[in-house]
């Protein structure tokens, strides 16, 4: 298995990345730190790495934008009496709310958890411009790749050197180096909220 991922993975770490943008929640953000650890390992180069998963967050947001948001979400709350006057209700403060507040829902929408599969529906359902749209959806997409691809990297790097020359006593270290790297990530997330 280990083998596939070596050789043939690169394509996969875009369609998780691609599917989990569109609105599937899949371990896209976990599949880019995987292979950020494969690239500390030498079987990517850190740069092909962050391309190809930036390249899916885009493509796979720009998806959810037209498909679900303009195109889908709007003919939706055309179905029954009750979603259009939900519709009537939620779309207007949607719009609002995109016209005041899209570019950074956008952005920052690549690094919480919930937002990076539906911050593109929220947009395409808010009718935030399209260019507009994929300017901060271009620079959230290739923001997040690089960080958490070079965090990913280096992390692994460090942990490899670490293991192998300290045994089986880094392993402690390492793993405590990554709670508390998940610990803040979480409160990050909060704060941002």
């Amino acid at each position: 298995m280990t083998h596939f991922f070596t050789h043939h993975g690169l394509p996969l770490l875009f369609v998780v990345v691609l599917i989990e943008s569109f609105g599937v929640p899949l371990p896209g953000e976990t599949a880019l730190i995987a292979f950020g650890v494969l690239a500390a390992q030498g079987h990517y180069g850190i740069v092909e790495v962050i391309v190809v998963a930036a390249a899916g967050a885009i493509v796979g947001d720009n998806l959810g934008y037209w498909l679900i948001g303009r195109v889908g979400g709007r003919a939706l709350f055309e179905k029954t009496r009750w979603l259009r006057r939900f519709g009537d209700r939620v779309l207007p403060r949607s719009e609002a709310f995109m016209r005041k507040h899209g570019g950074k829902t956008v952005f920052f929408g690549r690094f919480i958890t919930v937002l990076r599969y539906t911050a593109a529906w929220i947009a395409g359902l808010g009718e935030m411009r399209w260019w507009r749209f994929l300017a901060w959806n271009g620079a959230g997409g290739i923001c997040w790749a690089t960080l958490v691809g070079l965090v990913a990297y280096y992390g692994g790097k460090a942990a490899g050197n670490a293991i192998q020359a300290y045994g089986i006593y880094a392993f402690p270290v390492v793993a405590v180096l990554f709670v508390a790297v998940f610990l803040g990530r979480r409160r990050l997330e909060q704060l941002l909220r």
